[in-house]
């Protein structure tokens, strides 16, 4: 981790000099969040997908199919061979995993919430939020930059609950059309511990969608994730049936 003094202090500076970019036609803080909560909020969604994991000088690539359902629903099964059966089911706040090899259902929850999630920079944790941040988060706007050589507002957030994951976060959001291009997630302290990258977007039944990603745990040295979704399919009905216990031992 980077110097808590020296990470506070330059989140200050930037702060100070960002804010004098600002203009009467800004948008509010709140407004700009309730955009992201909107771009990547969706009914459904069913898609394939690969994570592709480069840790420590090696790369393993593992495929997948999923379903989800808002954020309270969703059912993950892994199909590349050296992953094969391997099904994640999570129903509001729980998380379970199916091994084919121990033909067992395990409830992942305590301290292993904070572990790798199949190796990848995304924990376990990372993935059962159901509220969306305009609901976790109080927002403040601190500037404008240009992120890839895109023009962005920036976005500070700090969480409304003690008991949330990463206190604060820092999102940049493209200016032109809302993406959230680019965001940090922080300690309490200030230390930076994870940050994600969106790669590509894909227009999927009128919107914006993102589909690709690169994500990185600084906790963990030479280690990215890059996360590609293919085929999704937003809002169409999923059964029941998708989302059940049933489905994760069959």
């Amino acid at each position: 981790m980077k110097a808590n003094i020296m990470v506070c202090l330059a989140m200050v500076m930037l702060s100070a000099v960002n804010m004098q970019t600002l203009d009467a036609q800004a948008p509010s803080a709140a407004e700009l969040l309730r955009r992201v909560d909107e771009n990547e909020n969706y009914t459904t969604i069913q898609y394939e997908g690969d994570m592709i994991i480069e840790y420590q000088n090696r790369r393993y690539v593992k495929t997948m199919k999923a379903w989800a359902r808002g954020n309270t629903d969703s059912f993950i099964e892994f199909i590349n061979p050296e992953d094969y059966g391997t099904k994640y089911l999570k129903k509001g706040a729980r998380l379970y995993v199916y091994s084919p090899d121990t033909e067992e259902v395990m409830l992942i929850s305590g301290h292993m919430l904070k572990e790798s999630m199949m190796g990848s920079d995304l924990s376990y944790e990372d993935t059962i939020e159901n509220e969306k941040l305009s609901a976790r988060y109080t927002p403040v706007l601190i500037g404008s930059d240009t992120f890839n050589g895109r023009d962005v507002w920036l976005l500070e957030l700090t969480a409304k609950k003690k008991t949330e994951s990463y206190p604060k976060q820092k999102l940049w959001i493209d200016k032109e059309n809302g993406d959230l291009v680019h965001y940090e997630l922080y300690a309490l302290s200030g230390a930076k511990l994870k940050e994600f990258t969106l790669l590509h977007v894909q227009i999927i039944e009128g919107r914006r969608f993102p589909v690709e990603y690169e994500m990185r745990d600084l906790l963990r040295k030479g280690s990215k994730t890059t996360f590609i979704m293919r085929s999704a399919v937003l809002d169409k009905p999923i059964p029941d049936a998708v989302f059940s216990q049933r489905n994760l031992e069959r």
